[in-house]
């Protein structure tokens, strides 16, 4: 994301004739525009920190309106592809707990209803997004305790729709629009702080052969200088 702007052009503020304490009023008294707000600046500061990664290239971001494309961003890493999913958290579900750890839920869903196609071939319309439509959700806990932090999850390790009014077939493709999150993260999460190596995850698991795992590959220097390439399945 270009953060550079053309030389003596106007901010946005001098463009609408409106000062900082005006706007920041604005959106502070509309929860429906802070949100939007909070939204893209979550995705700047995501796009910078992702950016820090070595080896990582931004492919740039999906028309928002584009309802047959769903992923905030697409990112290459190690010659892989990858869509990333942008959301935050809803303030009013965020709670701090008597042990300090922060709870709330992060809602994954598209803007609208829309007409779906499930791996079975069936379709229905939906707010739900399909399970493995984008690679990789990032969900900016900024709401936690205002620290500009984010948890990265696998598409695959995202709770499924429980819903009553899809079938049993369906809630298995259909993930959930409301997914918990909490500060610190749990012993066991399907959240971690690490992009880097959920990005290698991935990649392992692309990269294994039909009905088996991944290889692992040991690098061993002998005492002579001679170096072994070791491979276990």
């Amino acid at each position: 994301m270009n953060d550079e702007r053309v030389p003596n052009s106007k901010t946005i503020l001098e463009k609408w004739g409106v000062d900082m304490a005006m706007l920041s009023g604005l959106i502070e008294a509309n929860g429906s525009l802070r949100g939007v707000v909070l939204g893209y600046v979550a995705e700047a500061k995501f796009h910078n920190q992702m950016m820090e990664i070595p080896g990582i290239t931004d492919l740039g971001k999906d028309d928002d309106h584009d309802r047959k494309k769903k992923g905030d961003r697409r990112i290459q890493y190690r010659g892989e592809e990858f869509k990333i999913e942008v959301k935050s958290l809803q303030t009013n579900s965020v709670k701090q707990l008597s042990d300090g750890t922060f709870v709330g839920k992060s809602q994954v869903d598209a803007s609208d209803r829309r007409h779906v196609t499930l791996p079975n071939g069936s379709q229905l319309e939906t707010t739900c997004l399909v399970a493995g439509e984008f690679d990789v959700l990032v969900v900016n806990a900024f709401a936690f305790d205002g620290t500009w932090r984010f948890l990265y999850a696998i598409n695959e390790d995202l709770p499924r729709s429980k819903a009553k009014k899809y079938t049993p077939e369906q809630k298995e493709h259909l993930l959930a629009t409301l997914v918990p999150v909490q500060w610190p993260l749990a012993e066991e999460d399907i959240f971690t702080t690490d992009l880097e190596s959920l990005l290698d995850r991935i990649i392992e698991k692309r990269q294994a052969p039909p009905g088996g795992t991944a290889s692992e590959v040991s690098i061993i220097e002998e005492p002579d200088g001679d170096i072994i390439i070791a491979t276990e399945n």
